[in-house]
């Protein structure tokens, strides 16, 4: 009998731990049930579509408008296939309207149009796409399975482009990596950035890079196999995160994020320095659940974060966007 009531006790405690049972929140703010290791905290949030994208990206044009882009559902039984790249436009964060696919592999690929296999299983999918304004123009960079990276300038300065690629001839301006993005500094040069926290500065033209890159590391490893993903890619334990780097800067200060599987919990890991070329603090989880996400700030000049539900635990797997702030450190944190 005694035992039966310590095995009933235990099994109890077991389970009020909300992440010893595949629970899911209920909501954005039900994931702080999940945080296990003094993270921030999130607020309350909703999805603004009721659409499946991954990895969305936002920002604002000179119309007044926000753009956003990100990966459309990729996986299909025997196949990883998508049709390319979206965009959608909205005037208050809230009301979207879809203009389509403004770039396709079938309609407008090259180089892009080619299947690879992994696993024996047969791949085409344009991952993580991201829609920069820089000197005037627009441009898309992206990542195609098995293939690398391209980066696309718009023949029309239209966000809905056409986009015709950057490079001579046309190619991938990374052979190897995923996650593609861009930084424009105070002075103007543009660098190009992907993955784990790779970058490269690129020419005036935008059309190559000009310099070797370099990856830009922590000043102090993250020594702990719980706050990385070990299991998949992170074989070293000194980086910011094993995807989806992005920068911006604020008050002269550089932010570099990256998502990590923090706990099993697809967080977002962020860095900062004073110069763009390090040295970079030690990493700190800021947005948690937002892994992959990316900032922007509104025309009311509130700051944001994006999320698409990338946990087993997520309470929905749509777009949608966070707020944040800076505390007095002038470290990245959610809003509450």
């Amino acid at each position: 009998m005694k035992k039966n009531l310590i095995l009933i006790l235990s099994l109890l405690c077991l389970s009020s731990l909300p992440f010893a049972q595949n629970q899911k929140a209920k909501t954005g703010l039900g994931l702080n049930e999940f945080l296990i290791n003094g993270e921030p905290k999130l607020p309350d949030f909703q999805p603004f579509m009721d659409q499946r994208i991954r990895d969305p990206f936002i920002t604002t044009g000179p119309d007044k408008t926000y753009y956003m882009t990100g990966t459309l559902p990729y996986n299909h039984n025997d196949s990883t296939y998508n049709e390319g790249i979206p965009l959608w436009r909205s005037k208050d964060l809230k009301h979207w309207e879809d203009m389509g696919v403004i770039w396709s592999f079938e309609k407008d690929g090259s180089w892009q149009k080619q299947w690879t296999v992994k696993n024996g299983k047969a791949r085409r999918a344009l991952w993580a796409p991201e829609i920069h304004y820089i000197d005037k123009n627009w441009y898309l960079v992206y990542t195609v399975t098995g293939l690398g990276m391209g980066m696309m300038k718009s023949t029309t300065g239209r966000p809905e482009g056409p986009y015709k690629g950057v490079t001579i001839p046309d190619g991938p301006i990374v052979n190897k990596g995923i996650d593609a993005s861009l930084f424009q500094d105070d002075d103007g040069k543009v660098y190009f950035l992907w993955g784990d926290g790779m970058m490269a500065q690129m020419n005036k033209e935008l059309t190559a890079f000009a310099e070797k890159p370099v990856k830009l590391l922590p000043s102090v490893a993250d020594t702990v196999a719980e706050h990385h993903y070990t299991q998949h890619s992170c074989k070293e334990l000194n980086h910011v995160g094993f995807e989806a780097a992005f920068m911006f800067k604020k008050d002269g200060r550089y932010y570099l994020s990256c998502a990590d599987r923090y706990h099993t919990y697809y967080h977002n890991m962020t860095v900062e320095a004073s110069n763009i070329r390090g040295p970079y603090t030690a990493r700190y989880v800021s947005v948690p659940f937002c892994g992959h996400g990316s900032m922007f700030h509104d025309f009311n000049g509130k700051y944001w974060w994006t999320y698409f539900g990338n946990d087993k635990v997520a309470p929905f797997s749509k777009p949608a966007i966070v707020p944040i702030e800076f505390n007095k450190e002038g470290h990245l944190q959610p809003k509450l």
